[in-house]
């Protein structure tokens, strides 16, 4: 299965609590931090919702 690299580009200041609580879930505290992830649709849709304030990676 596929996973997901996301990290973390933009601060979350100045966001809506939901995108802050969302890099939290992602497991992203500051900029610059990266995680990888299984590649589920539970996990596109918190990547979607904070979109802009990270990019996303396939690593096989």
């Amino acid at each position: 299965m596929a996973k997901l690299q996301v990290t973390q580009k933009k601060s979350s200041i100045g966001c809506k609590q939901n995108q802050r609580d969302t890099l939290r879930s992602l497991g992203l505290k500051r900029i610059g931090d990266t995680k990888t992830h299984e590649d589920r649709p539970e996990i596109r849709g918190m990547v979607h919702t904070v979109r802009h304030l990270v990019s996303v990676e396939e690593v096989k």
